[in-house]
């Protein structure tokens, strides 16, 4: 399929998702929006790929939601509104449960939406002289949209004075609240990058998948439920395939063939 807003490769079972509107920061309208949904979507069950790296064309990471394209709601009715807005919620969703590891390569500065992008990614590395602001304060706006996935990234103390203050910081503070997991140069930032690829892609498919299950099951459930839902689960993969060729790998002190064992 094309695809207008962003740009994507599949290479060594790593689909690189690419945003390409570097003339506005990357910027998100309505066009990226849909399109990151269907490249999300449409990966979902591709066996081809492990992992997504997602990063932004040029100097930036993403400027958030396109200032121009928030303008034209003017004239919208609210049911309207409501539904433009819930292309967003329906793009984070469908990142934030994405049964793969979503690894966000944070090439530049990230601002509002363009930080909502970090937070629902599972790795996020970004380079040193990035900078981050949740400044739709200033706009007389609130990040409300990302504020579900930001809190679980950063905490509601970290996350209320940011979204208050609408100050700058850089990915040193970012890296310190939790926003931001690894800083590399810019020099070392494909190296850093491939080097968690290597990581994910050493381990059990299936066994990442049932992580990426199991969070969510517990934002699903409650206390208890969950807790009796990890008992069941991990007396399940103990006797799975790839369980016990992971188990048999390591008392043989060999890499497991987790090709043999789907």
């Amino acid at each position: 399929m094309t695809y207008e807003a962003v740009d994507l490769n599949i290479k060594e079972n790593t689909l690189f998702i690419t945003l390409h509107r570097p003339e506005v920061h990357n910027a998100m309208n309505k066009v990226m929006l849909n399109e990151l949904t269907r490249c999300f979507r449409e990966y979902e069950d591709n066996s081809e790929v492990r992992c997504v790296v997602l990063t932004g064309e040029g100097s930036s990471f993403s400027a958030g939601a396109d200032l121009n394209w928030m303008k034209s709601m003017i004239d919208y009715s609210e049911e309207e509104n409501i539904r433009d807005s819930s292309i967003l919620l329906e793009l984070y969703d469908s990142m934030y449960y994405y049964p793969k590891p979503i690894i966000a390569k944070v090439n530049g500065h990230a601002f509002g939406g363009g930080i909502g992008l970090m937070a629902v990614s599972d790795i996020v590395i970004a380079v040193p002289d990035a900078k981050f602001s949740f400044g739709e304060i200033n706009l007389g706006l609130i990040p409300s949209v990302i504020s579900t996935f930001v809190v679980k990234r950063i905490g509601e103390a970290n996350m209320k004075r940011l979204f208050i203050t609408g100050e700058m910081f850089d990915s040193t503070y970012a890296s310190k609240i939790g926003l931001v997991d690894y800083v590399a140069s810019s020099e070392d930032l494909d190296d850093e990058v491939s080097r968690y690829i290597e990581e994910i892609q050493s381990s059990s498919p299936h066994a990442v998948k049932e992580v990426k299950e199991m969070m969510k099951r517990y934002d699903e459930v409650g206390e208890e439920e969950y807790k009796e839902s990890t008992v069941k689960k991990i007396a399940e993969l103990r006797v799975s395939s790839q369980g016990q060729e992971g188990i048999e790998a390591f008392l043989e002190k060999r890499k497991p063939r987790w090709s043999d064992h789907r």
